[in-house]
């Protein structure tokens, strides 16, 4: 029997991969392999009829919790979900606006399920665009090793079950743009400094298209970039083999973390008073803000950061930027703020009033 999962005690835990630090997580904070794969049988989620749904979510959970993701894994039927739980699934990049809607008063598709192990470095879309999204994650620049964990479930899943597939194409998808391998791989950036000089940074972004690849927010796909965080991935799946979607990545990212590094020596040499002073109102507006929006959250934060990077705040100044940055986003927030089992969703002023407190308080200890 699946376990209900206590949100208070999920919000406060943080996947363990998360607070790691990768190779090169001075700018590249994570990666994500993620392959969108159907049964055979079926027609595509967007033509699922309700109990061949909950037949595919049935199936696919005998499977997973059975054979266990990464340890113990923990099933979540999204028609049990309550809101706060879907906006955490979201934030911690377990499930997407469109499997985990937080808002809305349209009943949840039966059959929408997510599925993640104990470290939250593999996970799986139930019936979200197609029957089932695996995805890898890894701390800072290691591709390899979040592919190797989705490629490896993958295969343990195409064992229980036969995916579509087609000679021709490759796998079959409910989007065409999926088509082939099914892959997309994205790094997640945070640029800075690159972010202070905008010219540099639309050189980044050129650069990238130029690739093949897309640049997103800090969600993905329709999402704004926030506190300087970027998504890079590919944009095409069907011609090419997975080793070559992930080393397009491999040949790019390495090159836009040496720019940013390099804006950053030249923003330190150039202008340091100025940046020191940025870095030091940032900081102190976490120390001392009584309300708080999350973007300007993660603008100070994304400055506090670069800070320290660049040993510009006295050594103990920072603890735990990964997991703050998560902490204050509105559904982590909530859910440790206080019960929230009967309760909605906070009201915009309360949650920015509750986010300051949250930030005196993880900032409160630290020297100046």
């Amino acid at each position: 029997m699946v376990q209900p999962i206590d949100t208070q005690r999920f919000a406060d835990r943080v996947g363990s991969w998360i607070l790691k630090e990768g190779p090169d997580s001075d700018v590249v904070v994570s990666c994500r392999a993620r392959l969108a794969r159907n049964l055979v049988g079926f027609p595509f989620v967007s033509r699922l009829a309700p109990d061949a749904a909950q037949g595919i979510a049935e199936r696919l959970q005998e499977i997973l919790v059975g054979k266990g993701i990464d340890g113990d894994t923990v099933w979540v039927d999204m028609e049990e979900a309550d809101p706060v739980l879907r906006l955490l699934l979201r934030e911690r990049h377990l499930a997407s606006r469109d499997l985990a809607p937080s808002g809305g008063k349209k009943p949840m598709p039966p059959g929408r399920a997510v599925a993640f192990g104990e470290t939250e470095t593999l996970s799986a879309m139930i019936n979200e665009e197609d029957h089932v999204r695996l995805q890898g994650l890894a701390a800072g620049f290691d591709l390899d090793l979040a592919w190797g964990r989705a490629s490896e479930l993958d295969r343990e899943l195409e064992r229980e079950v036969e995916y579509s597939y087609s000679d021709r194409l490759g796998y079959l998808t409910g989007c065409p743009t999926n088509v082939g391998t099914g892959m997309r791989a994205s790094v997640m950036l945070h640029l800075p400094a690159l972010g202070l000089v905008r010219n540099e940074l639309e050189k980044v972004f050129t650069a990238a298209q130029r690739t093949g690849l897309a640049v997103r927010g800090m969600y993905g796909e329709g999402s704004r970039a926030a506190g300087d965080f970027y998504q890079l991935s590919n944009q095409v799946t069907l011609g090419r083999s997975e080793e070559q979607l992930v080393g397009d990545l491999k040949e790019l990212v390495p090159c836009v973390a040496a720019f940013e590094r390099r804006v950053r020596e030249v923003l330190l040499e150039e202008q340091r008073a100025a940046v020191q002073d940025k870095v030091s109102r940032a900081y102190g507006m976490l120390r001392t803000a009584r309300a708080m929006p999350t973007e300007v959250a993660l603008s100070q934060l994304s400055l506090v950061r670069l800070g320290e990077c660049l040993a510009l705040l006295p050594e103990g100044a920072t603890s735990d930027l990964k997991r703050v940055a998560i902490q204050i986003q509105k559904g982590h927030l909530q859910a440790l703020s206080r019960d929230v089992a009967d309760q909605g969703l906070l009201e915009v002023s309360e949650r920015d009033r509750l986010r300051a407190s949250y930030l005196r308080r993880r900032f409160a200890d630290r020297s100046n």
